[in-house]
């Protein structure tokens, strides 16, 4: 991967996405050794209406020996919403976290922004590697933190979910997004599969995160109104959630 992909719907979004989505792009590019997924064809470029005004959504996946897939989504609705959102799915035998973000912005701004390392075990703690490093980040602080929804607590001690105020919360949030994908890859690199017994708790942990993302009655709704209930169920179920 020479070129970063995306680079034409990159260039249309809401700043803070697009650089976000290029550190995403980059950091795979030079710490994970990458290979090819293969998303359904009609899933990998949408267009669509809402509302009146042109939706498109673009998808970049690829696949690595630790991880099944390494989703990165960018969409647009004509000039009222942009989104990112960014989720690297283990194989369940590697024992590692979802590492996850979403941006939403409209006219007036990035409304949500959220970074997380999201356990996959039961008991909702992460492996001592990522407690040790993530302890000793400096705390960073931010004017709007939002409420998690209802079914949040696949979401870590560490998750970040702010509205930003300004450039330089922008920036902060950015750092925190960057130093837990950093920290993702570097421990995706040292894992060793796990044994039998061990891999099942996390498949089962895999599982409950995407039925529990799928959830999300929000990003549901805009869908079923471009696309209908039916694509709307198939694009949750497998291309951003499949379990």
């Amino acid at each position: 991967m020479t070129d970063l992909p995306m680079a034409s719907m990159r260039a249309q979004l809401h700043p803070l996405m697009g650089r976000l989505a290029e550190a995403i792009l980059r950091r795979w590019r030079d710490s994970l050794t990458l290979s090819a997924y293969d998303l359904p064809e009609d899933l990998g470029y949408i267009e669509g209406r809402l509302e009146g005004e042109k939706l498109a959504i673009e998808n970049c996946c690829y696949q690595t020996p630790q991880f099944r897939k390494l989703h990165l989504e960018l969409a647009k609705v004509g000039k009222s919403l942009d989104i990112l959102h960014c989720v690297m799915f283990p194989y369940p035998e590697y024992g590692l976290p979802l590492f996850g973000c979403d941006l939403v912005a409209g006219p007036a701004g990035v409304s949500a922004a959220i970074a997380d390392l999201s356990p996959t075990l039961p008991e909702g703690r992460l492996p001592a590697g990522y407690r040790e490093t993530l302890a000793q980040l400096e705390p960073v602080a931010f004017q709007d933190a939002r409420e998690l929804p209802p079914w949040g607590d696949i979401f870590s001690e560490y998750c970040l979910f702010i509205r930003p105020r300004s450039a330089e919360e922008e920036d902060r949030f950015l750092a925190r997004a960057e130093a837990f994908l950093a920290l993702h890859c570097q421990q995706a690199n040292l894992a060793q599969p796990l044994g039998e017994a061990e891999t099942e708790r996390h498949r089962l942990g895999l599982e409950n995160y995407c039925r529990q993302q799928r959830q999300n009655d929000k990003t549901r709704r805009v869908l079923e109104k471009a696309f209908g209930a039916a694509w709307a169920e198939r694009y949750m179920t497998q291309a951003l959630f499949d379990d």
